[in-house]
């Protein structure tokens, strides 16, 4: 369902150069900056979760998304950076990358996915599971405060909507 939501955030977009960096246990660049909306899209569409890893280098990730932006010198350098977990891998410390955003001028929108507390149904009954019980909204909160960004909380595809709609502003 986040592909679906994210999907209708490319396709509004107007004129950004758009970019893609998937991230679990390593970083690496699905989709290069471009004005191709349909290529972004179809690379989101392509994307499988988990077939990277099981961890998450956000580290590596923010400091992918800065050596892009360098490449790239006419162009805001706004990092959306979407997450269900905390820095769990990578040679990266977020705290390193966030200083190299810092230092590079990017702003970085965090925004924490998923629910706060989920019921689940099986053969011996009904147990209630926290799926974001590993999310770092701390960090994320400082990573968005320390570039000039904000951090959001998504706990469904409604909220989902509703932060990409902010963020057209």
């Amino acid at each position: 369902m986040l592909k679906v939501v994210l999907g209708d955030f490319i396709s509004r977009r107007t004129s950004d150069r758009l970019g893609l960096i998937l991230f679990a246990d390593d970083a690496y660049m699905q989709t290069p900056m471009t004005f191709d909306k349909s290529t972004v899209q179809q690379m989101l569409d392509e994307s499988v979760l988990g077939l990277v890893g099981k961890k998450t280098a956000i580290g590596d990730a923010i400091a992918l998304a800065a050596k892009r932006f360098d490449a790239k010198k006419e162009t805001n350098r706004v990092l959306i950076l979407l997450t269900d977990g905390q820095n769990t891998a990578g040679k990266i410390t977020p705290e390193q990358a966030l200083d190299l955003a810092v230092a590079k001028d990017i702003t970085i929108y965090t925004i924490g996915i998923g629910a706060d507390v989920m019921v689940e149904r099986s053969f011996f009954g009904v147990r209630r599971v926290n799926p974001s019980s590993e999310l770092d909204e701390k960090s994320l909160q400082h990573i968005a405060d320390q570039t000039g960004g904000r951090y959001f909380r998504a706990k469904d595809t409604q909220s989902m909507a509703e932060i990409y709609q902010l963020l057209d502003q």
